[in-house]
């Protein structure tokens, strides 16, 4: 399911999800846009694109190999293009997003397949390689209990034992409305406790002391990946209202 906001006081976010989401994407309120629907007994699935929209994308661009699933990751594509956020920014805090056709369809249908891939699957990516600073003066210890940036954003101090650096700029630049996804990470990756009830959240695995170490590695991994992609994206074909 692509996922937006839609809402007038933060930025937009889009994101994809292969289980059900809490319905306040981003913070606020949202829509989802699942490629199935079903009757409430989970029942009768089918797909949500219509076969009208197919008919149509495959006139409009005289190529009957177009799927359903095409569709699909060009619209992915499409809601990542910097021109179009920056360009409906306003409409899309109010509406929900119109989608274009742009000149070249599969080259955003291929984009958004990737980040697709890339978004669902962060958990499999490679982590990216940083360096370990280790204090020699604590123990070896993988806990977690609120990590933090350095003034530069260069390096993470994990905990007492262990600080990352050599993290690239380009880490902090796909972002989800106003934080990257790596301040995402840090934020929701710490030891919480409910003031009212004082339950703990802790997010620390004792089955895989070095899950959230790797996870930093793959949100970075996924990160640049995914600024790569959406800077080489192809032209809309729409203007650029200063």
């Amino acid at each position: 399911m692509i996922a937006v906001t839609n809402h007038s006081q933060i930025p937009f976010v889009v994101y994809i999800v292969n289980y059900l989401p809490c319905a306040d994407v981003g913070g606020r309120p949202g829509q989802g846009f699942p490629f199935y629907t079903y009757d409430k007994d989970g029942s009768n699935r089918q797909e949500n694109i219509t076969d009208w929209a197919l008919r149509e994308y495959r006139r409009h661009y005289q190529d009957d190999t177009i799927t359903k699933w095409d569709i699909f990751y060009y619209i992915y594509g499409i809601l990542h293009h910097p021109i179009y956020r920056q360009r409906y920014a306003a409409n899309l805090k109010r509406e929900l997003p119109r989608i274009p056709y742009a000149p070249d369809f599969h080259a955003f249908a291929q984009a958004g397949k990737r980040l697709a891939e890339l978004h669902l699957n962060y958990e499999q990516q490679p982590p990216h390689p940083l360096n370990w600073i280790e204090n020699q003066d604590v123990p070896l210890n993988w806990r977690v209990e609120k990590m933090r940036l350095s003034k530069d954003k260069t390096q993470l101090i994990y905990n007492e034992f262990l600080t990352l650096s050599g993290i690239p700029p380009a880490a902090f630049a796909y972002r989800l409305g106003n934080r990257s996804a790596l301040d995402w990470i840090i934020d929701q990756y710490r030891v919480k406790i409910d003031k009212r009830s004082g339950i703990v959240n802790d997010p620390n695995r004792l089955d895989d002391e070095q899950y959230i170490l790797r996870l930093i590695g793959q949100v970075i991994t996924v990160s640049l990946e995914t600024v790569q992609i959406v800077n080489s994206l192809p032209s809309l074909g729409i203007p650029l209202v200063p």
